[in-house]
């Protein structure tokens, strides 16, 4: 390995034009490696029971599944941007694009459920990595303040359509080709999103520390306390195997807690959570997730496997809801520009919460349309509140450590995502009627929220 000073190299001349032809690639590059990680994250959603039914998985299974992306995003995202800096921004944008690619092909040919679980650990890793470094790609191409603002919202708005339109896209592909069609459309976006990336002038580097042994630490913390709430769920909490996993994830959250205290160079400085904002607006994310994901993955199941609905149909419900996302985004913003942060945040998740309670009312003959409205509070509260929540998380940090907060913030948004995956289908599987576990889970996002939504109270009036 070279030991070289780390500096910005450059073959030829820089082709950064604050706009041009060379920038707008760019920013097409970074907004499609941001789509296609969403996209892919909520399209699987409604193919799960396609899924399972091909590869004769438990529900289980089918919660790995999904856990097994989301596990790797939350804890790696905690040091992919230190890994950004270090080597590139285009170096590490290519190489994340390249392997979820791969690894998307892995999905679609996986003959049983091992590969299919590896390939989207797999996935997981490399979309941690896309994320960060497709935003430094984008910081990069538009020095000019004006014209950067306008590119990031771009970019913004692209993840929030690949959001709305993930459960329609994996609906109409399952029903129409099959689940693996959801993992092969993977392959021409990412050739065209390396083709484009490849306009992309060298990127600047720095010696940014990198925190193997808190990574491999936080790594085994989520795997194991995931592993042992979906395996409890599936076979009971009373089995040595599962107790011994939430015994390793406790000790591994330990470990840690103490690397961090005592690294030079912590991937988590344990100071960021003596301020009070940080230390809510990572809370509500974790809430905040965990409703939203938690929701798209029970209602997957229940209008194909109680309604017995089509992977379409199922996809097509979900539309109101998250067709609205983008709308209530943009609105955060305004009202916060006028009352402060705090507002949308608190009141996106009253709207959330009451939107949780209707829900409740939901059983097998409840009509499509009465559901498909029910779930709108849910989405437009969650979107009503996360902009104002991304804004008040790094308006108190510094702004040269704005990538470590928004790794912490999304890293404890997308765990919250995963435990909730993890923990209602363990509800879900339980030998009384899906309903009853809907219902309990529901309940919980419904507490969850209720904390939140009075733990945002103790934000600063500002925020």
């Amino acid at each position: 390995m070279s030991a070289e000073p780390v500096a910005v190299r450059r073959t030829g001349p820089a082709r950064e034009t604050g706009g041009g032809p060379s920038a707008r690639a760019v920013l097409f590059s970074a907004l499609l490696g941001f789509v296609v990680i969403a996209l892919d994250a909520s399209a699987v959603n409604v193919a799960l029971p396609a899924i399972g039914h091909s590869l004769r998985g438990s529900t289980a299974a089918l919660q790995w599944i999904l856990d097994a992306y989301t596990l790797m995003f939350a804890a790696l995202l905690l040091s992919a941007g230190a890994l950004s800096d270090r080597i590139g921004a285009n170096r590490v944008f290519a190489a994340g694009i390249v392997a979820f690619t791969l690894a998307s092909v892995a999905c679609g040919v996986a003959p049983g459920l091992g590969m299919l679980v590896a390939g989207r650990l797999v996935q997981g890793a490399a979309a941690a990595v896309i994320l960060p470094s497709s935003l430094a790609l984008v910081r990069q191409a538009f020095p000019d303040p004006g014209r950067r603002a306008r590119a990031i919202a771009l970019w913004t708005v692209g993840g929030a359509v690949a959001v709305a339109a993930g459960p329609i896209a994996g609906g109409l592909l399952t029903s129409a080709i099959s689940w693996r069609a959801i993992f092969f459309i993977n392959l021409p976006v990412g050739a065209v999103t390396v083709l484009l990336a490849s306009r992309a002038s060298g990127s600047p580097r720095r010696a940014a520390a990198l925190d193997p042994f808190g990574q491999l630490a936080a790594v085994v913390a989520l795997a194991t306390l995931t592993f042992g709430v979906i395996e409890g769920g599936d076979h009971g909490f009373g089995r040595p195997t599962v107790i011994g996993c939430l015994i390793v994830a406790a000790v591994a959250t330990v470990a840690f807690v103490g690397i961090e205290q005592h690294v030079a160079e912590p991937m988590v400085p344990l100071e960021l959570f003596r301020s009070r904002t940080v230390t809510v607006c990572v809370l509500i994310g974790f809430s905040v997730n965990a409703a939203f994901y938690g929701v798209v993955f029970l209602f997957s199941l229940f209008f194909q496997q109680i309604q017995h609905q089509s992977a379409v149909e199922a996809g097509l419900m979900f539309l109101p809801m998250t067709a609205l996302i983008a709308g209530a985004n943009l609105a955060s913003a305004r009202v916060a520009a006028r009352f402060g942060a705090r507002v949308p945040i608190a009141f996106g998740q009253l709207i959330s919460l009451l939107g949780l309670l209707g829900l409740l009312t939901v059983d097998p003959q409840t009509s499509r349309p009465v559901v498909a409205l029910l779930l709108i509070p849910v989405g437009v509260g969650l979107g009503f509140a996360v902009p104002s929540l991304t804004a008040a998380m790094l308006g108190d940090i510094a702004a040269d450590r704005a990538g470590l907060a928004a790794g912490v913030l999304n890293s404890g948004r997308q765990t919250g995502g995963a435990l909730a995956v993890a923990v209602f289908g363990a509800l879900i599987a339980q030998p009384a009627p899906f309903t009853r576990g809907l219902h309990e889970s529901l309940l919980v996002a419904a507490i969850l929220l209720l904390a939140t939504t009075v733990t945002a109270m103790a934000l600063p009036r500002s925020s």
